[in-house]
């Protein structure tokens, strides 16, 4: 099992997100042998949130050797053209170091702020996947579709990664997710409050029976789980005001529902318990995002979680 860190891009209470805050933040995961460094994307959302690939691109000195992961950045609302024209700096400035994670984008208010029809944005997906390989590979054919076209444009320089940086698909785990990420994926990422490890093993083997039928080998498809919120304490009063107070409101979920989940937030055992069953079900990655007192929570994972994971 691999361990990543998301950026804490979203201001909850804590504290205003600054340059010092998120670089010493990179700094620490590295140190505490984090391998990736995640950052999510929104335009608009519930609580205020910090551009994503913006934030990657200010802690690249601060990330060490970590590979950097947009998880996931959203090419239908940014644009595939601009889009790989980010991702292409980022792939540049951290010498080769990044995954780009993708995602159709799920709020219906980025798409109205867009002016994009929520209903098109998987069509567009589809197409939008298919420009940034085009756009962003050393060798790609170009790519003409219904929405999409990259006839005629050369994004210079191309981004440092030889061929393609790897596209990993963000997919819930729906079989048509799934299909997706078996046809145009490096990789598929799931999503930690989206997911139990029953349902992962589940999407696991249909991801699977897919790629064999595309002739590809399951072997070399990576996988991650993403945005796997995080909160480790001994009390339980203290999780419980977490998980009711701060995760169930900013994600508009009931407490109840989180609770069926198997995300980190409880004791360092319960949630070594929960990493263990996502392990045991065919995760090889998770990317953990801190609800509170990151700096802390990073070390608490590290110190008191990785070595009770199965």
């Amino acid at each position: 099992m691999e361990y990543g860190a998301h950026l804490p891009l979203i201001e909850l209470g804590t504290g205003r997100c600054t340059l010092a805050r998120i670089c010493t933040y990179a700094r620490r995961a590295a140190e505490l042998e984090y391998r990736f460094l995640c950052a999510n994307d929104h335009l608009m959302f519930r609580r205020p949130w910090i551009d994503g690939p913006t934030a990657l691109a200010a802690v690249l000195e601060a990330s060490g050797d970590m590979t950097l992961a947009t998880t996931v950045s959203l090419p239908v609302i940014r644009g595939p053209v601009q889009a790989a024209k980010t991702l292409a700096a980022l792939d540049i400035l951290s010498e080769g170091r990044l995954v780009v994670g993708v995602g159709p984008g799920s709020s219906a208010r980025d798409f109205a702020a867009s002016g994009i029809a929520f209903e098109e944005r998987w069509a567009r997906f589809d197409e939008a996947i298919r420009a940034l390989r085009a756009l962003l590979g050393t060798d790609s054919a170009e790519f003409v579709g219904a929405f999409y076209s990259t006839e005629g444009i050369a994004l210079e320089p191309r981004p440092r990664r030889q061929g393609c940086p790897p596209i990993w698909v963000a997919s819930w785990g729906s079989q048509a997710g799934l299909r997706r990420t078996a046809r145009l994926g490096d990789g598929w990422l799931a999503s930690g409050y989206n997911t139990t490890p029953s349902r992962f093993a589940a999407g696991l083997a249909v991801l699977a029976a897919q790629l064999r039928a595309a002739g590809r080998s399951p072997e070399e498809l990576p996988n991650g789980i993403a945005t796997m919120w995080l909160y480790i304490t001994e009390r339980r009063d203290e999780s419980e005001r977490i998980l009711t107070d701060v995760l169930a409101p900013m994600l508009d979920r009931s407490p109840d529902e989180l609770r069926r989940l198997a995300l980190p937030i409880g004791s360092a055992e319960e949630c070594a318990e929960r990493i263990s069953a996502f392990a045991s079900s065919g995760a090889q990655r998770v990317f953990v995002w801190p609800l509170a007192d990151e700096l802390r929570q990073l070390e608490l994972f590290r110190e008191r979680v990785w070595p009770l994971v199965a």
